[in-house]
């Protein structure tokens, strides 16, 4: 398709062959490739509305892409709305409320909000959009303490199907401001969040990580210690092979690592109080836990900044034994063949209990998220994904009837099913979701990033 000569968009308009097309589309996901037939560079509301009807005008689906850190697989067709351009943030300190708009990542967010004491409940990279992250649940850095970033959300200005921006509250659409909170991207073309910050200025965090040989004891005494420690702790751990490259510090680097990561949210005696079980249990190779801004939080997980190729799925757990988790290991560590890296993460706390307004995120009753992350060629597209599917699933076979379901946040990279679509929702919720799907989009112009049909299409 040519670029239309009638879209009304104030932002740059790309078709295949425009000049500056592929440097549009080009997403911090390397792993999977898009080539839609329209981009539009959105610059604020209006351009969304122009994108929104040129798509359903001419029975296209329409994508949003900010940084491009989850892309669903290889994606031709249809058109794409850039969002890199909306870009910004306003905090109003009296009522704790940040305004974020469509394209902003969390480190912006992070910045102003540190302004006035405040914070987001971000997740463990700067450089993630914080829209896309906040919709589909977000179970960030303060998870324990402070509950989903999707019940955060207070207000939302969006795009839906029919081409019409409105402003969504509990009191103006409760329906579609349920299924906003957790399964946003089907509903409309976020241009907008209110989110409601927390008085978290700094906390106790970091990470303590330890030798191969120490690997399974510490994952271990990790599990034992999650069963008692309280709600101000938000914690994961992740079996890494460090890559021998010169950003990794030296200590871990080239060497198969456990990463206990620490977010602490009470004084630094409490956290260190808190940890002295987990530091006890042999010597740490590297050990950053201390007192913190909150500016400075994405030093606990040392996520990559720069773009990179990989794929990546979870499940949800009502529980986890020593013995299951010692066969991960075996399954994923040094001479399984698998390379990957694997997190398992502490849920539970105030992720447990329901919002005053009810919002869509599933499986509260999670007690641990397991994921699996595979490193992929870059351009791999969907057939590695496929193969490396295998080896995920080897991994969460362990687990059996523990499993409860599956985090949205965390299926990165390659083709989603429509079952584990539906497995990342309660029950009930999906037949609900998919009933909403039908009144606010019954075309389906919503359906190229983790689509819930609607339910008279299924």
């Amino acid at each position: 398709m040519n670029v239309p000569a009638d879209i009304a968009s104030e932002g740059p308009v790309f078709g295949r062959e425009s000049a500056g097309y592929d440097d549009e589309v080009a997403a911090y996901q390397l792993g999977f490739g898009q080539r839609p037939d329209v981009v539009v560079g959105a610059t604020g509301p209006d351009d969304v509305r122009a994108a929104v009807r040129l798509a359903a005008g001419r029975g296209l689906p329409l994508a949003v892409q900010s940084t491009g850190h989850g892309l669903p697989g290889d994606r031709a067709g249809g058109v794409l709305v850039t969002t890199a351009r909306m870009r910004g943030v306003e905090v109003d300190p009296g009522t704790g409320i940040a305004r974020i708009q469509a394209g902003t990542p969390w480190g912006d967010v992070i910045r102003e909000a540190a302004l006035h004491g405040l914070a987001p409940l971000s997740g463990s990279t700067l450089g993630v959009g914080a829209i896309g992250y906040t919709v589909e649940g977000g179970i960030g850095l303060l998870a324990r303490t402070y509950g989903f970033a999707a019940d955060r959300i207070t207000a939302a200005e969006m795009v839906t199907a029919d081409g019409e921006l409105r402003h969504v509250t509990a009191e103006s659409d409760p329906d579609l401001f349920w299924a906003l909170r957790g399964a946003g991207g089907n509903f409309g073309v976020v241009t907008s969040l209110d989110v409601e910050l927390v008085r978290q200025p700094r906390i106790y965090g970091g990470g303590l990580y330890f030798a191969e040989q120490y690997v399974t004891d510490a994952l271990r005494t990790w599990l034992e210690w999650t069963a008692d420690v309280g709600e101000e702790m938000t914690s994961s751990i992740g079996l890494v092979p460090f890559p021998d490259k010169p950003v990794v510090p030296v200590p871990v680097r080239g060497r198969y690592t456990a990463h206990i990561r620490i977010a602490h949210t009470g004084s630094t005696a409490e956290g260190e109080a808190a940890v002295a079980p987990l530091r006890a249990l042999g010597p740490c190779v590297l050990d950053t836990l201390t007192d913190m801004p909150y500016t400075e939080s994405d030093a606990i997980y040392r996520d990559p900044p720069t773009p990179m190729a990989y794929y990546g799925t979870n499940v949800l757990l009502d529980d986890l034994d020593v013995a299951t988790a010692a066969r991960i290991v075996e399954l994923t560590g040094p001479g399984s063949g698998l390379n990957c890296v694997v997190q398992i993460s502490h849920l539970g706390g105030a992720m447990a209990r329901r919002p005053a307004a009810p919002s869509s995120v599933g499986h509260r009753d999670a007690r641990f998220l397991v994921r699996v992350l595979s490193r992929v060629a870059p351009g791999a597209g969907d057939a590695v994904a496929a193969a490396e599917r295998a080896g995920h699933e080897r991994v969460y076979a362990l687990f059996g009837d523990r499993v409860t379901g599956i985090a949205p946040n965390f299926l990165l990279g390659g083709p989603v099913t429509a079952e584990q679509l539906r497995a990342c929702y309660d029950e009930a919720d999906y037949e609900r979701l998919a009933a909403l799907k039908a009144v606010y989009d019954p075309g389906n112009l919503f359906r190229s990033y983790h689509n819930i049909p609607p339910a008279d299409a299924r």
